[in-house]
């Protein structure tokens, strides 16, 4: 039998954290929220904010500003420490409207600042759109973690935001822990951005022993900065078809070819042989992988070179 609260939640617009040390603050909002759909849960300061959120992680946090031992500026660094909790939007509310405050609630990693009197209709209006932004996020970062690919992503300071598993799984083969990654390796990302770099540029990076690049993916509009860890002990893409697949050494070669677009003559060029030489091999390359033109070829060697951390 399917809990009655758990069955609320799942049929909810979306779990709400609401804190605030003003009782009738906090009954409002309840109310207000409830009538709109949301399931509704309710802290009176920050420390307690935090112990819900650990245990019942909310879409959204509506937070107060100040607020008696830990304020909310505060209470927001906190959650944004944890990175089970740190891309759960927070939207601050206080009576504090001085540009100095709006300041410092965004630099605490909130996503919007309203001051009090808060207008229901235009708060319910900016959740909408963050808890949407939120599912677009999470949508897009479990749509990554999926390709196998190794691409994390900071901000401009170098600090690491997000990364696909098999990042942290690199990260662990090469031996960089928690504090490497937080001092060295932001330090050096931050230097290497102070020169700008476009598209596609790459940086090798100064760790212990392992031999790591990392090469520029894109910018967002955010400041959010998409990166691919580059696996240097890693086989080239040829030796990880001849790995994978039942070629011979030339055969995965050309193959790689074929996979990276190139035509026949193209081939040729490049191995120093000739087109009907590449034609030759691409008729064993059919027969053992079972395909009939260069497209299904192509193909099946894209599902190994796609990944090349």
């Amino acid at each position: 039998m399917v809990d009655e609260r758990e069955s609320t939640v799942e049929q909810s617009q979306g779990v709400v954290l609401v804190v605030d040390d003003s009782p009738d603050s906090l009954s409002m909002l309840n109310d207000a929220l409830e009538q709109q759909g949301y399931t509704v849960l309710i802290a009176l300061e920050g420390r307690q904010a935090l112990a819900i959120a650990g245990k019942i992680r909310p879409d959204i946090i509506l937070l107060d500003a100040i607020m008696p031992a830990m304020d909310g500026f505060d209470t927001c660094r906190q959650l944004k420490l944890d990175p089970s909790l740190a891309e759960i939007p927070v939207i601050f509310m206080t009576g504090l409207a001085d540009t100095e405050s709006i300041v410092r609630g965004l630099e605490a990693g909130g996503v919007d600042y309203l001051t009090k009197p808060v207008s229901i209709d235009e708060l319910v209006a900016r959740m909408r759109v963050h808890l949407a932004n939120a599912k677009l996020k999470h949508s897009a970062q479990l749509a990554l973690d999926s390709t196998g690919q190794h691409l994390f992503s900071i901000n401009g300071d170098g600090a690491l935001l997000w990364a696909t598993p098999q990042t942290h799984d690199l990260f662990r083969r090469a031996g960089l822990d928690d504090a490497w990654l937080r001092d060295e390796f932001s330090a050096q990302l931050r230097r290497w951005l102070g020169f700008d770099p476009q598209d596609g540029h790459g940086l090798p990076l100064e760790t212990p022993e392992y031999p790591l690049q990392v090469k520029m993916v894109r910018r967002s509009g955010s400041g959010e900065i998409m990166l691919k860890l580059i696996d240097g002990r890693a086989p080239s893409g040829a030796e990880r078809l001849r790995l994978h697949l039942p070629v011979t050494e030339r055969e995965s070669e050309v193959l790689f070819w074929i996979g990276n677009g190139k035509t026949n003559r193209e081939i040729g060029q490049i191995l120093d042989t000739s087109p009907r030489t590449v034609n030759k091999h691409l008729e064993q390359i059919f027969r053992k992988l079972e395909v009939d033109n260069r497209t299904s070829a192509a193909a099946i060697a894209l599902r190994y070179l796609l990944d090349e951390g």
